[in-house]
């Protein structure tokens, strides 16, 4: 019986906020290693936020901001990570109607062999 996502190890909340940082730092960094099931299920979270992005109306910018952290981005423009997401990066895939993300398989962790990968924008 499957539940539809992965817990990770985690009760609710903190599964939550483990996603929110996530797909925050993926946001400004534009790829991140982590854990292969943690990588999988970042993958469906930034791809609905891409898909919010390309509407950019009032209301996706609100549900996108109820995800995605409060935080500067590390470039020279000081601006939010929401506010890369709607102004660089979901216009580059205005013509791509879906998989933004992919995930790249890396060796196991040399500390406890977990599956390791590495999650990008396309």
């Amino acid at each position: 019986m499957s539940i539809g996502y992965r817990k990770l190890g985690r009760n609710t909340a903190q599964r939550k906020a483990l996603l929110r940082d996530l797909v925050t730092d993926l946001i400004i960094n534009g790829r991140i290693e982590t854990t292969l099931p943690k990588a999988k299920e970042l993958q469906k979270l930034a791809d609905k936020m891409v898909t919010l992005g390309k509407t950019n109306t009032l209301s996706s910018r609100i549900r996108a901001a109820k995800i995605i952290r409060f935080e500067y981005t590390d470039d020279s423009k000081q601006q939010y990570a929401i506010q890369k997401l709607f102004e660089d990066i979901a216009p580059n895939y205005r013509d791509r109607d879906g998989g933004y993300t992919r995930v790249l398989k890396l060796g196991p962790r040399r500390g406890d062999s977990a599956p390791m990968a590495i999650i990008e924008f396309v």
